[in-house]
């Protein structure tokens, strides 16, 4: 009982120490674009993900998911690139396979008024996951 009560105790300094300020409150345009760039690569990854595809079709899936992407708000840029050798590695005895994460290399820029964010969802090999992350946060 008293490790849980020591945890609590914990617990509670810990969010007073990070308890928001009313000049925090506002949801500034850099939140709303870093937010922006996040939700279009998790949006993209969960919706391709699971794509049949083949060395011939790498390349028109890379296309059709850029336009597809660069079709919602804000987004100005969409780079897609497909791992060619992980999707022989994986082909069936139809030479085709299921896209996955770990072939994915994407790069999404959003701009939203006047912030620019680079995004990216790209296999990490040492944590064996398709990590996504900000990669740079510009004021224009």
């Amino acid at each position: 009982m008293h490790r849980w009560r020591s945890f609590i105790l914990s617990f509670e300094k810990v969010v007073k120490e990070i308890e928001l300020k009313p000049e925090e409150e506002k949801i500034s345009d850099r939140d709303n674009a870093v937010f922006e760039a996040g939700i279009k690569l998790g949006a993209l990854y969960h919706q391709f993900i699971g794509t049949p595809v083949s060395p011939e079709t790498a390349e028109e899936l890379e296309t059709a998911i850029e336009q597809s992407v660069s079709l919602q708000p804000w987004v100005s840029l969409v780079e897609v690139k497909i791992d060619r050798k992980k999707i022989r590695a994986r082909a069936n005895e139809f030479d085709y396979c299921e896209l996955r994460g770990e072939m994915l290399d994407v790069t999404v820029v959003v701009r939203y008024k006047t912030v620019e964010v680079h995004a990216r969802v790209k296999y990490e090999e040492e944590r064996d996951y398709p990590l996504m992350r900000v990669e740079k946060v510009l004021m224009k």
